[in-house]
């Protein structure tokens, strides 16, 4: 039986985002598929010794892997999640907006990294990312790895070219949750076409320009999710522009989410910048038709199944609302995710990324 420690950052629970849906779901998997797996906050210690491998999650956190990968010296894999930040559109006002325009995307990193341990009291646990800097962090992590697992060839693409390091890489595809698109699920007139938008509220997911495009228009809109740490006023700032049709709720359990894109006609994720969008796949195979950003690795995902906005123009986004809201539901698209995207698929093809590294 192979055993393998998952390992990721602190705040993987308290903030949960689209990595905590991958490391939870294709732990779950891999335990069916016979791998004994056990999960670590990156801040915590682990006796090394109990396991054949270690498995990293997200790359652009090299400050959260390095002292593992030294005190450990087991081989490791790394699900890169590879978003690049630098896309996003940020414009605060006052040092943070002045620091962002004159720093390169590296140095951002690291400034944000030594801002969440002074902010927030993320600890860094790893020592050497402060002499040695982000982009050298990144590129040991990823030199030393036995495989990267990126979510599509895009992503993989994108990583290389931005740091110069090629690895042996196996895609690991996003998935949904088979047994949660089999359930029967209530019909609700409070979502009864409506339009959802689900995942954190920070500035990266976009929601605000999503608000300022349908404001006052025909549609409902549902916004669900919490509100990243480094993020309140930005949610403060949605809260404040949100007109009547506009509602800004709480992250929904697996029911309460099922029923909700059961019901909806539309799911929005107009982002800066996505490498898959999870809450779109599972919109997608439960009904909804998917508007989603043009920007990252999305179209390796949804292909000709989705509309895609320019997230920067709030006009834009409507009009990609109009069109989606308005177009009949292609059931072809719900059997090709069925298909290729689930945590079983992405639970097999780890497993053979495992099996190759031990091989090896």
């Amino acid at each position: 039986m192979i055993k393998a420690a998952f390992i990721s950052r602190a705040t993987l629970f308290s903030s949960p985002g689209g990595d905590t849906r991958q490391l939870e779901q294709t732990a779950l998997h891999l335990k069916k598929l016979g791998v004994e797996i056990d999960i670590y906050l990156s801040d915590q210690s682990i006796d090394y010794s109990r396991y054949d491998l270690l498995h990293f999650f997200n790359i652009i956190r090299p400050a959260d892997i390095i002292k593992h990968i030294k005190l450990s010296k087991k081989p490791y894999v790394v699900s890169t999640i590879f978003v690049e930040y630098g896309t996003v559109k940020d414009d605060k006002p006052g040092l943070s907006g002045i620091i962002k325009k004159m720093l390169s995307d590296n140095a951002l990193e690291y400034v944000k990294v030594v801002a969440r341990a002074i902010k927030n009291g993320e600890k860094i646990i790893s020592k050497e990312y402060l002499f040695w800097g982000h982009k050298r962090s990144v590129q040991f992590v990823a030199k030393h790895a036995d495989c990267l697992l990126p979510n599509s060839e895009s992503e993989y693409r994108r990583f290389v070219s931005k740091y110069k390091v090629g690895q042996k890489h196996i895609v690991i595809p996003n998935g949904i949750e088979e047994e949660l698109v089999k359930r029967s699920y209530p019909e609700d007139e409070v979502y009864k076409d409506a339009i959802l938008c689900m995942g954190r509220i920070e500035i990266r997911k976009n929601q605000l320009n999503l608000i300022r495009a349908l404001n006052n228009t025909k549609y409902k809109l549902f916004i669900h999710g919490k509100a990243s740490p480094n993020n309140i006023g930005y949610y403060e700032q949605c809260r404040k522009e949100a007109a009547p049709n506009i509602y800004i709720k709480d992250w929904l359990e697996e029911t309460e989410l099922y029923t909700a894109y059961t019901n909806a006609k539309v799911h929005v994720l107009p982002s800066y910048f996505e490498t898959t969008g999870l809450s779109s796949l599972e919109a997608a195979v439960m009904g909804c038709n998917i508007v989603i950003t043009d920007r990252g690795d999305t179209r390796d995902y949804f292909g000709d199944h989705a509309w895609y906005c320019d997230p920067d123009d709030p006009q834009s986004i409507k009009a990609a609302v109009d069109a989606a809201f308005d177009a009949p539901y292609d059931v072809n698209f719900k059997d090709y995710i069925l298909k290729h995207y689930t945590w079983e698929q992405a639970a097999i093809e780890t497993l053979k990324a495992y099996k190759q590294v031990l091989k090896d």
